[in-house]
């Protein structure tokens, strides 16, 4: 069995906009793509480490434990052997308490690179594979995200390029999630099912193709 590790916040963990509740696991993207992998005869699991505000490299100044760099190497020591890892971050980094830009988030992912590929795994088990998927723009923020992401759809901008940049200079494969998707009008940062779904199946090639030539990029 081939194991994948989805490293993500609250765009992979599912919550449904403008609640508190979560989308199913056949729903939200990391289940519909394990079932579709699974139905196409690939021996799959699907791990989901996604926390809702997870940041990349910064703290959350209300909630303890959002400093997404922190335990990642000991989270990819725990799931070992993993024949990859996804990882769709970077839209927290823009929240109305922190002044980051594009740049900012994209180097966070990757210093969440060289965390996965200095983790002090099993001698002879491999170092996985890197799948950086760009998260969709943070449309306008409305409804219960109103302040905390204030502005967060200005600092986004030009998140998916400097994502794209960061997989080619580190050998990771990329997929740009806002191809397919766009965040929910209801409150311009979560995905409603149908675009949990779309995204799930959008991502079977661009995996399937890590899975197999190791990381190689997704068109």
């Amino acid at each position: 069995m081939q194991q994948i590790l989805v490293y993500g916040d609250s765009l992979s963990w599912g919550i449904i906009p403008n609640t508190r509740q979560r989308h199913p696991f056949p729903v939200r993207w990391p289940g519909r793509l394990e079932i579709a992998l699974r139905d196409a005869g690939q021996d799959v699991r699907i791990i989901e480490d996604c926390l809702n505000g997870r940041r990349t490299v910064w703290d959350d100044p209300f909630k303890a434990g959002r400093k997404g760099i922190d335990g990642l190497a000991q989270r990819i020591e725990v799931n070992s052997p993993l024949a990859l890892v996804i990882l769709m971050l970077g839209n927290n980094d823009f929240q109305s308490m922190h002044p980051h830009n594009a740049w900012h988030a994209a180097e966070g992912v990757a210093a969440l690179i060289d965390a996965i590929r200095r983790a002090p795994i099993e001698p002879g088990m491999p170092v996985p594979p890197i799948l950086i998927v760009a998260p969709p723009p943070i449309g306008m923020p409305a409804g219960t995200m109103a302040q905390k992401f204030h502005e967060g759809d200005l600092k986004c901008t030009g998140l998916s390029a400097a994502l794209e940049r960061v997989a080619k200079d580190h050998g990771c494969a990329f997929f740009n999630a806002a191809s397919v998707i766009h965040c929910s009008a209801a409150d311009g940062v979560h995905l409603d099912a149908q675009a949990h779904e779309q995204l799930g199946d959008a991502l079977i090639a661009p995996v399937t193709a890590a899975l197999t030539n190791g990381g190689a990029a997704a068109p």
